[in-house]
């Protein structure tokens, strides 16, 4: 997989889920820096698994770089667990259940 900048990401923190965009690329291709978006909910579920959202760039969002790990998963620099990142789609998602 190319990753490439401006392409979307996924910041997973527990069943949680935040867009991002991917703004930085080592030359190894093994570091990875995105921003946090801004999603804009678009369904009226409420409190529900069914959730819908738009996307937008947001050049004041978090900055968070990220690691391949030898276990092939992407995980947040500086911490041994935590965030982790899924690359080529944006996804948000809350989980009311925690």
């Amino acid at each position: 997989m190319s990753i490439e900048i401006g392409s979307g990401a996924t910041i997973v923190i527990g069943s949680d889920r935040d867009a991002a965009t991917v703004i930085a690329v080592s030359k190894s291709g093994r570091k990875v820096t995105v921003q946090r978006d801004t999603a804009r909910r678009t369904d009226s579920n409420g409190m529900s698994d069914q959730q819908s959202y738009e996307y937008a760039r947001n050049p004041e969002g978090e900055v968070v770089t990220f690691s391949l790990r030898k276990n092939g998963r992407w995980w947040q620099v500086g911490r041994s667990g935590g965030l982790g990142l899924r690359l080529g789609e944006r996804d948000s998602f809350y989980d009311y259940n925690f």
